[in-house]
Protein backbone atom coordinates (compact mmCIF):
# COMPACT_ATOMS: atom_id res chain seq x y z
CA UNK A 1 0.00 0.00 0.00
CA UNK A 2 1.22 3.56 -0.68
CA UNK A 3 2.68 5.80 1.99
CA UNK A 4 0.35 8.59 3.15
CA UNK A 5 1.64 12.10 3.73
CA UNK A 6 0.64 14.28 6.67
CA UNK A 7 -1.73 16.40 4.58
CA UNK A 8 -3.70 13.36 3.42
CA UNK A 9 -3.98 12.07 6.99
CA UNK A 10 -5.13 15.47 8.30
CA UNK A 11 -7.76 15.79 5.54
CA UNK A 12 -9.08 12.31 6.31
CA UNK A 13 -9.19 13.07 10.03
CA UNK A 14 -10.89 16.45 9.42
CA UNK A 15 -13.63 14.83 7.33
CA UNK A 16 -14.20 12.24 10.05
CA UNK A 17 -14.40 14.96 12.72
CA UNK A 18 -16.93 16.90 10.60
CA UNK A 19 -19.11 13.80 10.18
CA UNK A 20 -19.03 12.88 13.85
CA UNK A 21 -19.72 16.30 15.32
CA UNK A 22 -22.80 16.75 13.13
CA UNK A 23 -24.74 15.26 16.05
CA UNK A 24 -24.39 18.76 17.50
CA UNK A 25 -26.33 20.13 14.53
CA UNK A 26 -29.27 17.92 15.46
CA UNK A 27 -29.13 19.11 19.04
CA UNK A 28 -28.97 22.76 17.91
CA UNK A 29 -31.97 22.22 15.62
CA UNK A 30 -33.88 20.80 18.58
CA UNK A 31 -33.40 24.01 20.56
CA UNK A 32 -33.40 26.77 17.94
CA UNK A 33 -35.99 25.63 15.38
CA UNK A 34 -39.69 25.99 16.08
CA UNK A 35 -40.88 22.92 14.19
CA UNK A 36 -39.39 19.80 12.66
CA UNK A 37 -39.10 20.22 8.89
CA UNK A 38 -40.14 16.62 8.34
CA UNK A 39 -40.20 16.76 4.54
CA UNK A 40 -36.69 18.16 4.31
CA UNK A 41 -35.42 15.67 6.88
CA UNK A 42 -37.07 12.78 5.03
CA UNK A 43 -35.50 13.77 1.71
CA UNK A 44 -32.11 14.34 3.37
CA UNK A 45 -32.09 10.95 5.07
CA UNK A 46 -33.14 9.26 1.83
CA UNK A 47 -30.38 11.18 0.03
CA UNK A 48 -27.83 10.00 2.59
CA UNK A 49 -28.98 6.39 2.15
CA UNK A 50 -28.73 6.70 -1.63
CA UNK A 51 -25.16 7.99 -1.43
CA UNK A 52 -24.10 5.25 0.98
CA UNK A 53 -25.78 2.36 -0.88
CA UNK A 54 -24.51 3.42 -4.31
CA UNK A 55 -20.96 4.11 -3.21
CA UNK A 56 -20.84 0.87 -1.21
CA UNK A 57 -21.83 -1.38 -4.11
CA UNK A 58 -20.28 0.51 -7.03
CA UNK A 59 -17.05 1.87 -5.55
CA UNK A 60 -16.10 0.46 -2.15
CA UNK A 61 -17.03 -3.18 -2.82
CA UNK A 62 -15.21 -3.10 -6.15
CA UNK A 63 -12.07 -1.55 -4.64
CA UNK A 64 -12.10 -4.21 -1.91
CA UNK A 65 -12.43 -6.96 -4.53
CA UNK A 66 -9.59 -5.54 -6.63
CA UNK A 67 -7.36 -5.26 -3.56
CA UNK A 68 -8.05 -8.82 -2.36
CA UNK A 69 -7.54 -10.24 -5.84
CA UNK A 70 -3.89 -9.09 -5.76
CA UNK A 71 -2.71 -11.55 -3.07
CA UNK A 72 -5.45 -14.20 -3.41
CA UNK A 73 -6.41 -14.32 -7.07
CA UNK A 74 -9.78 -13.52 -8.69
CA UNK A 75 -11.89 -16.37 -7.28
CA UNK A 76 -10.61 -16.39 -3.69
CA UNK A 77 -10.43 -12.58 -3.62
CA UNK A 78 -14.06 -12.27 -4.68
CA UNK A 79 -15.15 -14.89 -2.12
CA UNK A 80 -13.35 -13.11 0.73
CA UNK A 81 -14.82 -9.78 -0.38
CA UNK A 82 -18.34 -11.19 -0.15
CA UNK A 83 -17.60 -12.80 3.22
CA UNK A 84 -16.13 -9.56 4.62
CA UNK A 85 -19.12 -7.59 3.30
CA UNK A 86 -21.59 -9.73 5.22
CA UNK A 87 -19.34 -9.78 8.30
CA UNK A 88 -19.56 -5.96 8.31
CA UNK A 89 -23.36 -6.25 8.22
CA UNK A 90 -23.29 -8.84 11.00
CA UNK A 91 -21.07 -6.63 13.18
CA UNK A 92 -23.35 -3.60 13.05
CA UNK A 93 -26.43 -5.82 13.47
CA UNK A 94 -24.94 -7.26 16.67
CA UNK A 95 -24.27 -3.74 17.97
CA UNK A 96 -27.91 -2.82 17.30
CA UNK A 97 -29.16 -6.04 18.91
CA UNK A 98 -27.65 -5.22 22.28
CA UNK A 99 -29.09 -1.70 22.45
CA UNK A 100 -32.62 -1.61 23.94
CA UNK A 101 -35.13 -0.09 21.51
CA UNK A 102 -36.19 2.60 23.97
CA UNK A 103 -32.58 3.81 24.13
CA UNK A 104 -31.71 3.20 20.48
CA UNK A 105 -30.57 6.43 18.81
CA UNK A 106 -32.50 5.54 15.69
CA UNK A 107 -35.92 5.71 17.35
CA UNK A 108 -37.82 8.63 15.81
CA UNK A 109 -37.96 11.92 17.72
CA UNK A 110 -39.26 15.35 16.75
CA UNK A 111 -38.82 18.91 17.99
CA UNK A 112 -42.45 19.07 19.08
CA UNK A 113 -41.55 16.74 21.96
CA UNK A 114 -39.72 19.68 23.54
CA UNK A 115 -43.04 21.41 24.16
CA UNK A 116 -44.17 18.61 26.49
CA UNK A 117 -43.88 19.09 30.26
CA UNK A 118 -40.41 18.39 31.60
CA UNK A 119 -40.10 15.15 33.53
CA UNK A 120 -37.06 15.50 35.77
CA UNK A 121 -36.35 11.89 36.69
CA UNK A 122 -33.50 9.43 36.59
CA UNK A 123 -35.14 7.21 33.98
CA UNK A 124 -35.09 9.89 31.29
CA UNK A 125 -31.56 10.94 32.16
CA UNK A 126 -30.48 7.30 31.94
CA UNK A 127 -32.20 7.01 28.58
CA UNK A 128 -30.39 10.09 27.25
CA UNK A 129 -26.99 8.96 28.51
CA UNK A 130 -27.47 5.45 27.12
CA UNK A 131 -28.57 6.91 23.81
CA UNK A 132 -25.37 8.97 23.73
CA UNK A 133 -23.36 5.81 24.46
CA UNK A 134 -25.27 3.90 21.79
CA UNK A 135 -24.47 6.59 19.25
CA UNK A 136 -20.82 6.50 20.27
CA UNK A 137 -20.76 2.72 19.69
CA UNK A 138 -22.41 3.15 16.29
CA UNK A 139 -20.16 6.03 15.31
CA UNK A 140 -16.90 4.23 16.01
CA UNK A 141 -17.02 1.95 12.92
CA UNK A 142 -18.48 4.84 10.89
CA UNK A 143 -15.45 6.96 11.83
CA UNK A 144 -13.12 4.17 10.81
CA UNK A 145 -14.98 3.87 7.50
CA UNK A 146 -14.83 7.60 6.76
CA UNK A 147 -11.16 7.88 7.68
CA UNK A 148 -10.10 4.85 5.61
CA UNK A 149 -12.10 5.95 2.58
CA UNK A 150 -10.86 9.55 2.75
CA UNK A 151 -7.28 8.42 3.10
CA UNK A 152 -7.54 6.21 0.04
CA UNK A 153 -9.66 8.53 -2.11
CA UNK A 154 -10.42 12.07 -0.78
CA UNK A 155 -13.38 12.57 -3.16
CA UNK A 156 -14.91 9.32 -1.91
CA UNK A 157 -14.21 10.36 1.67
CA UNK A 158 -16.06 13.66 1.18
CA UNK A 159 -19.16 11.87 -0.14
CA UNK A 160 -19.19 9.41 2.76
CA UNK A 161 -18.54 12.15 5.33
CA UNK A 162 -21.47 14.23 4.05
CA UNK A 163 -23.79 11.21 4.00
CA UNK A 164 -22.86 10.21 7.55
CA UNK A 165 -23.12 13.83 8.73
CA UNK A 166 -26.73 13.99 7.44
CA UNK A 167 -27.62 10.76 9.20
CA UNK A 168 -26.03 11.99 12.46
CA UNK A 169 -28.40 14.98 12.70
CA UNK A 170 -31.46 12.99 13.90
CA UNK A 171 -29.17 11.17 16.33
CA UNK A 172 -28.32 14.52 17.91
CA UNK A 173 -32.03 15.15 18.42
CA UNK A 174 -32.41 11.66 19.93
CA UNK A 175 -29.77 12.42 22.58
CA UNK A 176 -30.77 15.97 23.43
CA UNK A 177 -34.53 15.48 23.92
CA UNK A 178 -34.49 12.97 26.84
CA UNK A 179 -31.57 14.74 28.58
CA UNK A 180 -33.39 18.06 28.31
CA UNK A 181 -36.56 16.47 29.72
CA UNK A 182 -34.60 15.01 32.62
CA UNK A 183 -32.56 18.08 33.57
CA UNK A 184 -34.28 21.10 32.05
CA UNK A 185 -30.78 22.19 31.00
CA UNK A 186 -30.47 22.92 27.27
CA UNK A 187 -26.73 23.51 27.53
CA UNK A 188 -26.06 20.10 29.11
CA UNK A 189 -28.29 18.37 26.54
CA UNK A 190 -26.47 20.11 23.68
CA UNK A 191 -22.97 19.28 24.89
CA UNK A 192 -23.71 15.62 25.63
CA UNK A 193 -25.23 15.33 22.17
CA UNK A 194 -22.28 17.12 20.60
CA UNK A 195 -19.69 15.02 22.42
CA UNK A 196 -21.39 11.72 21.52
CA UNK A 197 -20.18 12.29 17.98
CA UNK A 198 -16.55 12.24 19.09
CA UNK A 199 -16.51 8.45 18.71
CA UNK A 200 -16.07 8.96 14.96
CA UNK A 201 -12.72 10.80 15.19
CA UNK A 202 -11.75 8.27 17.89
CA UNK A 203 -12.43 5.57 15.29
CA UNK A 204 -10.17 7.48 12.91
CA UNK A 205 -7.38 7.66 15.50
CA UNK A 206 -7.64 3.91 16.14
CA UNK A 207 -7.51 3.35 12.39
CA UNK A 208 -4.40 5.50 12.13
CA UNK A 209 -2.53 4.03 15.11
CA UNK A 210 -3.50 0.36 14.86
CA UNK A 211 -4.72 -0.47 11.36
CA UNK A 212 -2.72 1.88 9.10
CA UNK A 213 0.70 0.36 9.94
CA UNK A 214 -0.61 -3.05 8.84
CA UNK A 215 -2.58 -1.85 5.80
CA UNK A 216 -1.59 -4.38 3.14
CA UNK A 217 -3.77 -5.17 0.09
CA UNK A 218 -5.25 -8.06 2.12
CA UNK A 219 -6.17 -6.06 5.24
CA UNK A 220 -7.31 -3.10 3.15
CA UNK A 221 -9.65 -5.30 1.09
CA UNK A 222 -11.16 -6.99 4.15
CA UNK A 223 -11.63 -3.64 5.92
CA UNK A 224 -13.14 -1.93 2.88
CA UNK A 225 -15.57 -4.78 2.16
CA UNK A 226 -16.64 -4.72 5.82
CA UNK A 227 -17.14 -0.95 5.59
CA UNK A 228 -19.42 -1.47 2.57
CA UNK A 229 -21.50 -3.97 4.56
CA UNK A 230 -21.76 -1.61 7.54
CA UNK A 231 -22.91 1.29 5.34
CA UNK A 232 -25.51 -0.76 3.47
CA UNK A 233 -26.92 -2.10 6.74
CA UNK A 234 -27.11 1.39 8.26
CA UNK A 235 -28.92 2.65 5.16
CA UNK A 236 -31.49 -0.17 5.05
CA UNK A 237 -32.03 -0.60 8.79
CA UNK A 238 -31.82 3.00 9.98
CA UNK A 239 -31.84 5.71 7.33
CA UNK A 240 -34.68 4.58 5.07
CA UNK A 241 -37.08 3.60 7.90
CA UNK A 242 -36.35 6.93 9.61
CA UNK A 243 -36.88 8.82 6.35
CA UNK A 244 -40.28 7.17 5.89
CA UNK A 245 -41.28 7.93 9.49
CA UNK A 246 -40.36 11.61 9.16
CA UNK A 247 -42.18 12.18 5.85
CA UNK A 248 -44.04 10.64 2.96
CA UNK A 249 -42.82 7.38 1.46
CA UNK A 250 -42.20 8.91 -1.98
CA UNK A 251 -40.06 11.73 -0.56
CA UNK A 252 -37.60 9.29 0.97
CA UNK A 253 -37.37 7.37 -2.33
CA UNK A 254 -36.87 10.61 -4.30
CA UNK A 255 -34.07 11.49 -1.87
CA UNK A 256 -32.61 7.99 -2.28
CA UNK A 257 -32.55 8.23 -6.08
CA UNK A 258 -31.18 11.78 -5.88
CA UNK A 259 -28.34 10.63 -3.63
CA UNK A 260 -27.48 7.84 -6.06
CA UNK A 261 -27.49 10.23 -9.03
CA UNK A 262 -25.26 12.77 -7.27
CA UNK A 263 -22.87 10.02 -6.19
CA UNK A 264 -22.79 8.52 -9.68
CA UNK A 265 -22.06 11.90 -11.32
CA UNK A 266 -19.34 12.71 -8.79
CA UNK A 267 -17.64 9.36 -9.40
CA UNK A 268 -17.84 9.84 -13.18
CA UNK A 269 -16.08 13.19 -12.81
CA UNK A 270 -13.04 11.48 -11.28
CA UNK A 271 -12.65 8.65 -13.80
Amino acid sequence: MPEYDLQSILIAFGLTLFAGLSTGIGSAIAFFAKRTNTKFLSISLGFSAGVMIYVSFVEIFQKAKDSLSIPLGEVSGTALTVLSFFCGMFLIAIIDKFIPSVENPHEIHSLEELTQPQAKNKKLMRMGVFTALAIAIHNFPEGLATFTAALTDPSLGIAIAVAIAIHNIPEGIAVSIPIYFATGDKRKAFWLSFLSGLAEPVGAIVGYLIILPFLTPLTFGILFAGVAGIMVFISLDELLPAAREYGEHHLSIYGLVGGMVVMAVSLLMFI
